[in-house]
């Protein structure tokens, strides 16, 4: 493959995956958003003319999220959580909020080289947050959207529009929520765990499992811990490249896993949870598919789970 068709791919919309559609007939659904941009790149790709990419999209300067157009938005703060990795604090007007369903997400509009490149990434910020929200970011070296968020400041604007997806949760329709989240696939089940927590009348267990590289790259070690203190709420870490606990700080030893999560230690989460789980799965395609077959193999049949 040539380089300039390389080119070419890293700047093809991503489809979206069928989860990411909340079904409630939204205009624009993120298909029909999706549709319009693959033909844009097609026509700019067939006449090989990147220009075409280049195309103005409408936006708006009264920060109201929208999903047929771009909203901006000023940067608050920044905070440096792992070397990859960026917690961003984006202001609202006043007391307003997004007004978020639970796992929603909305997409972020960049600018690398001239050339316009869009991406998702679900706030981490209760959805009821009023003045702000905030977004876990992980930088990719070779990432084009990686390129664009390293460049930014507080003080700086940025575009945005959504919500798109989410999970419909009402409280106390599971008995339990098993969460299996690979990296920063822990931002959308953060929004659903305090909605549990957040709601004195809603008694479902939660067993959540995130599997990162080692413990230092480990995001958000105090809003975990403190979530882990509920009564209800149980917090599990699988450390790839971690080899012995011994080094871990005591409060963590009993309830991580070094190594990976496979198929035996599958088993044995999905045995210890207190009810029958309802599950949640988020990482990248190759962990979700990994995770959907663990669990059928665990007795969890495929309308028993959820993929972000």
């Amino acid at each position: 493959m040539s380089g300039n068709e390389d080119d070419w791919l890293a700047l093809k919309p991503q489809a979206p995956s069928p989860s990411q559609c909340c079904g409630s007939g939204c205009k624009p659904c993120i298909y029909d958003v999706y549709e319009k941009e693959l033909a844009q790149w097609e026509r700019a790709k067939a006449k090989q003319d990147k220009s075409l990419l280049m195309e103005k999209k409408e936006q708006s300067n009264n920060s109201e999220l929208n999903p047929d157009t771009f909203t901006a938005f000023n940067i608050s703060s920044v905070e440096q959580l792992t070397e990859d990795t960026y917690q961003y604090k984006f202001e609202l007007p006043g007391n307003s909020s997004l007004r978020l369903s639970l796992g929603q997400h909305i997409v972020l509009r960049g600018m690398v080289n001239g050339l316009e490149v869009q991406r998702a990434y679900t706030p981490i910020s209760p959805g009821n947050a009023e003045g702000y929200f905030e977004v876990l970011m992980k930088c990719y070296e070779a990432g084009l959207m990686s390129q664009y968020i390293k460049t930014w400041k507080k003080g700086d604007t940025v575009f945005w529009r959504g919500p798109f997806g989410g999970f419909p949760y009402r409280p106390n329709k599971h008995g339990e929520l098993l969460m299996l989240a690979s990296g920063t696939g822990l931002t959308p089940m953060l929004p659903i765990l305090r909605s549990i927590t957040d709601d004195e009348e809603d008694e479902t267990f939660v067993t959540l499992v995130g599997c990162f590289r080692t413990f230092d790259k480990i995001y958000l070690k105090p809003l975990l811990q403190d979530l882990a203190r509920y009564w209800n709420i149980r917090i599990f870490y699988v450390l790839s490249q971690e080899t012995s606990l011994e080094k871990l700080p005591w409060s963590y030893q009993e309830n991580t896993y070094t190594g990976r999560l496979n198929e035996d230690l599958m088993k044995t989460i999905v045995n210890s949870c207190r009810r029958k789980p309802f599950v949640l799965i988020c990482g990248s395609s190759a962990f979700n598919d990994d995770m959907s077959r663990y669990l059928k193999a665990a007795g969890i049949e495929e309308n028993s789970c959820f993929v972000f």
